[in-house]
């Protein structure tokens, strides 16, 4: 069975017949790819390209000694995404549905994570009490590495006003068992989501806000490359960061963008 495949179809949400008609192959011939066959590479590709995933990733070459890839940034990008905003709801929610040990999120502000599914709190609540370790990571709104990102934005305070309404909804995560919600003042190269073996990545572009720049999602996968070196830098944020104490600090009003 090519797993990989019918879970990337099924996180674009393309159906085997529709995609043996892009490929123009009869949707039995689409079934046997999923039940393993490899395509010929024509088909390889074109798959590829409408799934908006690495080809080696969907069928990957025979590891055999110094051919084996030792950084697995061959197979660890599952899709990208021109912008955040590209990434289809039913993605995000998926995962947040089928997370079993540990939900990782490192953001300055994350408004959307909130804003974009109302009910985001009580399913994160959910996931804590089935034994899922969830840590929050917001930036300080007090602290340096905001206010320099404000101004390279060209929004100033606002980005922590922002932040301020953002925590607003997470307020009853506070002594949840399972749940953590820290401040971070670092520079911040890149936001991440991370759902056990899942990781969605979003860079920093300089001047730019994280909505509008691209998303990788990464898979882990044996080797130790791209989702490790991630996680590594979200265990070394996640480690400098202060708890929040929303009581001894000040906080803007709920719903704010």
């Amino acid at each position: 069975m090519n797993d990989r495949l019918r879970t990337v179809l099924g996180q674009r949400g393309v159906s085997p017949e529709s995609l043996a008609e892009v490929c123009e192959v009869d949707p039995k011939t689409v079934s046997r790819w999923l039940g393993g066959r490899t395509p010929h590479a024509r088909h390889r590709f074109r798959v590829a390209q409408h799934l908006r995933v690495e080809e080696t990733f969907l069928w990957p070459a025979p590891a055999t000694g110094s051919d084996r890839s030792r950084n697995g940034s061959g197979t660890e990008l599952i899709g990208t995404y021109q912008n955040r905003a590209s990434v289809p709801r039913d993605v995000w929610l998926t995962l947040l549905r089928e997370v079993r040990q540990e939900i990782g999120v490192l953001v300055y502000s994350g408004t959307f994570f909130a804003q974009s599914n109302p009910h985001v709190v009580k399913m994160l609540s959910e996931r804590a009490a089935e034994g899922v370790r969830v840590r929050l990571c917001f930036g300080d709104p007090g602290g340096h590495a905001v206010s320099v990102r404000g101004c390279e934005e060209g929004i100033g305070d606002t980005l922590a006003a922002k932040i301020r309404a953002s925590l607003t909804y997470y307020r009853p995560l506070l002594g949840e068992a399972g749940c953590a919600v820290r401040l971070h003042d670092t520079t911040l190269y890149t936001s991440m989501f991370r759902y056990d073996d899942s990781l969605l990545v979003n860079p920093h572009i300089w001047g730019q806000p994280a909505s509008a720049n691209p998303v990788l999602h990464l898979k882990k996968t044996d080797e130790t490359g791209w989702f490790d070196n991630y996680a590594q830098s979200f265990e070394a944020v996640w480690a400098a960061a202060r708890p929040w104490t929303p009581d001894l600090e000040r906080t803007a009003g709920h719903g704010q963008d």
